[in-house]
């Protein structure tokens, strides 16, 4: 109930006149400097809504604003200046190919920069950033290339894809899964993994990778060579040095010749533009110092 204003005598400040069982309350009004500032948003808020576009209407219609402001034409202007800013290098790149490119300083940065944009947009998922790679996924910062490191190799790999069923062109190789498939058996397997360890100095039985060379030879050699050099016209990987796209253990190396292994990449010919793909391989070719 609303009762007489008096000063408190605790705190010396006036009430308002209300009491709650015997509870008094304070008049302490907010600070001057906070609601000018609070009057000074709504004047603001009323300002913006009649400069600017602000209140939706329905059907994709707005309030326009006074002014006439469309963020959306401001980005298509900076886009419209930003396209004739690169046209300048634009048509030199296309008309260029990729040899020409990394023999032209400026095109060369130019190709960089938009490679590194488009690799961190696309490949980083899988390839990792600075192209580290990791199990199940080519590590393209070195110099061991699944299908070739040439920059015609790259751009064909990265317009085609790998095993990539809506592009006819995509490159394409498949091990046989020589356990399932009943090929070899498992001795023969783990011989086979002891010979495949040996060629880089990584077996623990010698006689078991004696007998695995002749199961390799009759075997694995037609696409992994017969030193385990790899053939990249197959995408077969190099077994005799210490890069593995799977793992260089033993056990996993059972599982591989048993089970078999086939990565998937997309076809970025249907995603990506020509000049973006060439970007790419500019950038990815570096990586890895390409051949």
């Amino acid at each position: 109930m609303p009762t007489k204003i008096e000063k408190d005598a605790i705190t010396g400040t006036e009430t308002t006149g209300h009491e709650w069982d015997g509870i008094k309350e304070l008049n302490t009004p907010l600070p001057k400097w906070w609601l000018y500032t609070f009057y000074a948003t709504i004047v603001f808020a009323v300002i913006y809504v009649i400069l600017y576009p602000a209140i939706p209407l329905g059907g994709g219609e707005y309030t326009k604003g006074v002014l006439g402001f469309s963020q959306r034409a401001v980005l298509e202007n900076e886009m419209a200046e930003l396209h004739s800013e690169r046209s300048v290098y634009m048509d030199r790149f296309i008309a260029a190919s990729m040899e020409e490119i990394i023999e032209d300083a400026e095109l060369q940065n130019y190709a960089m920069a938009g490679g590194r944009v488009a690799f961190a947009d696309n490949c980083v998922p899988c390839h990792g950033a600075g192209g580290a790679g990791g199990p199940g996924y080519p590590s393209l910062a070195d110099d061991d290339w699944l299908w070739g490191g040439t920059l015609e190799d790259i751009y064909t790999t990265l317009q085609n894809g790998v095993r990539w069923a809506d592009n006819e062109e995509t490159r394409t190789s498949q091990m046989p899964a020589f356990a399932v498939d009943e090929i070899l058996n498992a001795g023969q397997i783990n011989d086979v993994a002891e010979y495949v360890l040996s060629l880089s100095n990584s077996a623990s039985d010698a006689q078991a990778a004696e007998r695995g060379a002749v199961v390799f030879a009759e075997n694995c050699a037609v696409c992994h060579g017969e030193s385990g050099e790899g053939m990249r016209e197959l995408g077969a990987p190099k077994l005799n040095d210490s890069i593995w796209l799977f793992g260089g253990d033993k056990e996993t190396i059972v599982e591989t010749i048993s089970k078999s292994r086939g990565g998937v990449m997309p076809a970025w010919g249907g995603r990506l533009d020509d000049v973006t793909l060439k970007q790419l391989t500019i950038y990815v070719h570096s990586l890895g110092g390409g051949e």
